[in-house]
């Protein structure tokens, strides 16, 4: 008996550190995130907000949203929210650019950090998977020459940010990327309000 319950203190003494160690390596994650955003030479990829489903309609339309999967209520709230984290972590405004697709430029007003530019080379490739490698380049290669002194964040879809940087962001996740003098794209931290 003596033996399980000194097994019992060690299990619970062992969960009790390791949620600790994950709340502080959550805590770090977010940190990192935010202050590479402020320093300049990182940028963020934002999967759109929740918007259940998967793809689209066969009748899908840009400029269209009735045609398209779009931000559920829970969506909507999400963004808001993650607007919210920008501002509270002391990004007020950002350069915000979109996909043309309805849930992400939706979510990208909801941010409510600045205006939103539409831009075409973030849409997704879905259902058009030739179109993944040159549309990357060009995504890249925008992001290789954009200012990046002031917040840049770029609104699209799950394909896209795998493509570009290996990680499968849920939908709302941000990934920080870190530009290097050479054009490489380096993943800093990942960011997602808890549902």
């Amino acid at each position: 008996m003596d033996c399980r319950y000194r097994v019992l203190v060690f299990t619970r003494w062992l969960l009790v550190g390791i949620m600790f160690f994950s709340a502080n390596a959550l805590h770090a994650n977010a940190m990192t995130v935010w202050d590479a955003l402020k320093s300049g030479n990182h940028f963020a990829l934002m999967r759109h907000a929740i918007a259940p489903g998967t793809g689209d309609p066969a009748h899908f339309v840009i400029g269209e949203c009735a045609t398209q999967r779009n931000l559920s209520r829970d969506g909507k709230v999400q963004a808001k929210a993650l607007g919210d984290a920008f501002r509270t972590n002391g990004i007020n405004d950002a350069h915000v650019f979109s996909s043309q697709w309805c849930r992400c430029l939706e979510t990208a007003s909801l941010l409510a950090l600045g205006s939103v530019e539409e831009l075409p080379i973030a849409n997704s490739f879905f259902r058009q998977y030739e179109r993944e490698v040159p549309q990357t380049a060009m995504l890249k290669k925008w992001l290789q020459q954009q200012d990046l002194s002031t917040p840049k964040v770029l609104v699209t879809h799950q394909v896209n940010i795998t493509a570009l940087t290996g990680v499968y962001p849920n939908s709302g996740e941000m990934v920080v990327v870190k530009r290097t003098e050479s054009g490489d794209l380096i993943v800093v931290g990942q960011f997602h309000l808890p549902l």
